[in-house]
């Protein structure tokens, strides 16, 4: 799937919209609900058996993901805002709650991602955090962003998992 030429186009989620997506262990989707479909852009066709990082769009720094998937593999839910990239090149925000799922027995099953509207204050707030992440990134890397990213969680006592989850959470009212 070639990725599209980015825009400045966003694309509205609702209050009432509910994205729900699946995958497995390496991060490729295996289920997509029909909102995810109508808002993205893309096919569930050509979302299927694909990395969810053909959704990332270029304003989202590595950093985050490489926290999302540290804890995500470790059990821990994680609650974060993500900029993903439409088909048309647009763009949509969401706050995402990404778990892993388990068989009965414990074992792995899946991961899975549902995502709600973001409210105005919180992609502002995020936006400025996220540009000065991707801008270390870019200059200095992704450890180096990453490094930034971890002074900023132990600058606002946001070190352990739920503390951030809560903390994302309260942005978005």
């Amino acid at each position: 799937m070639t990725r599209p030429e980015v825009t400045d186009i966003e694309h509205e989620v609702k209050s009432v919209d509910l994205i729900v997506s699946k995958s497995d262990a390496e991060g490729n989707i295996t289920y997509v609900n029909p909102i995810f479909v109508k808002i993205s852009g893309y096919s569930q066709a050509s979302l299927l058996e694909k990395p969810h990082a053909i959704l990332r769009h270029p304003d989202m720094p590595k950093a985050i993901f490489k926290y999302l998937w540290e804890n995500i593999k470790e059990g821990h839910d994680v609650v974060a805002y993500v900029k993903n990239l439409c088909a048309d090149g647009g763009y949509y925000w969401v706050l995402a709650t990404v778990k892993m799922a388990k068989n009965p027995d414990g074992s792995f099953r899946n991961y899975m991602s549902t995502r709600r509207a973001v409210s105005d204050n919180a992609k502002e707030t995020i936006a400025k955090l996220y540009a000065d992440l991707l801008e270390i990134e870019k200059n200095e890397g992704v450890e180096a962003s990453y490094t930034a990213f971890e002074k900023f969680l132990d600058e606002n006592s946001l070190t352990e998992s739920e503390s951030f989850n809560k903390y994302m959470k309260n942005l978005n009212k």
